[in-house]
């Protein structure tokens, strides 16, 4: 067994696909219109499906916003320069949420940008590169 997507409903399509796409690197893979059901299917990812667990968006026609509850937290996504990636989002127009830095009560880099339709997407700084501007910054402030 092994995941194969997460779901995730959309009110524009385009804009969805953008951030994704192109503020987050990810292809997209294949998008179908369903005008039976009145739907858009549009999966994207940093693989192919068969090996790399992806993003389902999904369109449903004439509906343009999601209340999105509080039961749903959000997506993570390993970045090598966590600082390099947030600037990039951020000149690109994308909103940033939690600046990077290390999670409270731990280490670990992190920072949060937020899609088209409010889903957080959290990033972590993979490896070692970063950290130490983490640490740099942490002394700095005098934390």
């Amino acid at each position: 067994m092994r995941l194969l997507h997460t779901m995730l409903r959309v009110g524009n399509l385009d804009e969805s696909l953008q951030f994704y796409c192109d503020l987050l690197g990810m292809k997209l893979l294949r998008r179908k219109d369903y005008p039976g059901g009145e739907f858009t299917l549009a999966f994207v990812g940093y693989g192919e499906e068969a090996d790399h667990t992806v993003l389902e968006l999904t369109y449903n026609w004439g509906t343009e916003a999601y209340n999105l509850g509080d039961a749903y937290g959000h997506i993570a996504i390993g970045v090598d320069d966590i600082y390099a990636t947030c600037a990039e989002i951020r000149d690109r127009g994308g909103k940033v949420t939690r600046e990077p830095g290390p999670m409270k009560h731990g280490s670990t880099v992190i920072a949060f940008v937020e899609d088209p339709n409010g889903y957080k997407v959290e990033l972590i700084q993979l490896g070692s590169q970063g950290s130490g501007k983490a640490e740099q910054q942490a002394q700095t402030a005098g934390v």
